[in-house]
């Protein structure tokens, strides 16, 4: 699941580095687009403005706008998808759970308009990543959840259930990034330079690992 999946250039058997970093152009303009306007209000006019290009050459990338909203949100996808992949690589649960909260909290600081717009999408019930949630994603997290219930069965962690934990994990770490101005607007001048992340980072850690495993 990559954005070339949606991109004409992508179609050809090999993509050159050019026509890579002209789609990586495409899509960072159109997150800015999509994530001021919306989906409805955004115009391909707009992103290859931004981008820097002709809506001719634009389209050349990609044929629709459809087709750049559904590849951004892919990419953003794929970004989270990419420490959960490495969930359970190492056997020390501790360490496994500790890196991957680290890991997700440092998407939120990094990428805050992605998470938004993606989040968008699923609170309109997912019309266009509803089926990679339902293929891709629940797999990689049925698979997880096995890893994490190994543990428990070994005794290595508290008796939880694999899913719930992984949805709150999601849930306090992504809000960093969805909730961005309402959690400045709480911390004030603690949350200048993204500061308030290290004391999060943190926060998290002891609120899960001292949670789930056994002392």
């Amino acid at each position: 699941m990559t954005p070339a999946n949606t991109a004409r250039a992508g179609q050809t058997k090999k993509r050159t580095r050019i026509q890579e970093e002209n789609e990586e152009r495409i899509l960072d303009a159109a997150l800015e687009i999509f994530s001021t306007y919306g989906f409805r209000g955004a115009t391909v006019d707009q992103i290859a403005e931004l981008a820097g290009m002709t809506k001719p050459n634009l389209l050349y990338y990609f044929r629709r706008k459809d087709d750049i909203y559904l590849a951004i949100l892919r990419r953003t996808l794929e970004l989270w998808l990419q420490p959960l992949e490495s969930l359970g690589h190492g056997d020390d649960p501790v360490t496994e759970i500790r890196a991957y909260i680290d890991r997700k909290l440092e998407i939120s600081r990094e990428n805050p308009k992605a998470s938004r717009l993606y989040a968008m999408e699923i609170l309109q019930g997912a019309p266009v990543v509803g089926t990679i949630l339902n293929s891709r994603l629940k797999t990689l997290v049925d698979s997880k959840t096995e890893v994490i219930r190994r543990w428990i069965d070994e005794g290595r962690m508290a008796p939880i259930d694999p899913y719930h934990l992984l949805f709150m994990i999601w849930a306090t770490t992504q809000h960093y990034a969805d909730f961005d101005v309402q959690v400045r607007a709480m911390l004030g001048d603690e949350a200048d330079d993204n500061r308030h992340f290290a004391t999060a980072t943190r926060t998290l850690e002891d609120l899960f690992l001292k949670g789930i495993f056994r002392s």
